[in-house]
């Protein structure tokens, strides 16, 4: 573990854990090489696709990131009562930290942990937001959230634990996934922490076919742009033009999922290695699960939290859920 030297703001310390893994290769070739192919949808977010996701988010399509913004804008105040004093905010995949600015001012935390494999998107956005909110503590931990030493170092931050988790990047965990992330979640936070999570709600197919087939194309060349990745980063050979993206809804199992079908047979090279593609095969990049209110309810008195409590719109779209012992 070591500390990177940075010219940075008083308030912001920034802890390097290195590399945990070494890099997507044998990832991304165990996935291409299944049955039934899969990426994970985390390999979405290089630079390109930040950006491409930044701009679905500013459409009317798009509801989830503006109706959970409208819910934070509107309780924060709620949510802090609930939360209480001397709380300690811990943001897994932090990103731009774009909510947590929603809740600062009422809640005004005792300290803000970012966490984050991308090392210099969190450098920057952490320095941003140490200039912004001087009497705020920042700490960047550039690793995975999963990483045993990053445990460590929030078993060692004083104040109380509070996991912020929005984006209803939940829905992208398979249930079992979810349970097991709620369970961690409940060791993190202990008996007098608590979660602030966003989960996007079951609604009409209509509107969700509409979020993730936009009019404007711009959440297929998000999905298109994971072969992009690939070809820049695993010197794949990837031709976008005989792919395309699928996405729909599956009431069953109540998830969208998201794939690239392949328009004709072909063999693609990624890393070295031959991938034979069938005419219409697909490569399975995301699943979204929505839930019932009573349902995530029920899942996170599983995991162990007995105080649960949520926030909804209008239409009942999206909700942020509180947790706690």
């Amino acid at each position: 573990m070591s500390t990177m030297q940075a010219r940075a703001p008083d308030n912001l310390h920034i802890i390097s854990l290195g590399q945990a893994q070494a890099g997507i290769r044998d990832e991304v070739l165990a996935g291409l090489q299944r049955q039934r192919k899969s990426l994970p949808p985390k390999l979405f977010y290089d630079a390109v696709g930040a950006g491409l996701f930044q701009e679905l988010c500013t459409i009317s399509a798009y509801y989830p990131t503006r109706t959970e913004t409208a819910i934070l804008k509107q309780q924060a105040g709620s949510i802090a009562r609930a939360l209480g004093e001397h709380t300690l905010v811990i943001e897994p995949g932090a990103g731009e930290m774009r909510k947590i600015r929603l809740l600062l001012a009422a809640l005004r935390p005792v300290g803000y942990t970012a966490i984050d494999v991308s090392a210099q998107q969190l450098v920057r956005e952490a320095e941003r937001l140490a200039r912004e909110y001087p009497w705020l503590a920042v700490t960047a931990v550039v690793g995975d959230f999963h990483d045993a030493r990053v445990r460590r170092v929030l078993t060692d931050a004083s104040g109380r634990p509070v996991l912020f988790f929005p984006g209803s990047t939940i829905g992208n965990f398979e249930p079992s996934e979810a349970l097991a992330f709620l369970r961690e979640a409940r060791a993190l936070t202990g008996d007098s922490g608590g979660c602030v999570i966003g989960v996007d709600l079951v609604k009409a197919r209509s509107v969700l076919d509409l979020a993730y087939d936009d009019p404007e194309g711009i959440t297929a060349r998000f999905n298109l742009n994971l072969l992009a990745r690939l070809n820049r980063e695993l010197g794949a050979n990837f031709d976008l033009a005989q792919f395309r993206h699928h996405a729909f809804y599956d009431e069953s199992l109540q998830r969208v999922e998201m794939h690239l079908v392949s328009r004709r047979a072909q063999e693609v090279q990624v890393a070295g290695v031959p991938i034979p593609f069938r005419g219409g095969e697909s490569i399975h990049t995301e699943n979204s699960y929505k839930y019932h209110p009573q349902q995530f309810e029920r899942m996170a008195r599983d995991a162990g939290f007995e105080r649960v409590r949520w926030w909804t719109d209008a239409q009942s779209w999206f909700a942020v859920f509180l947790l706690g012992a």
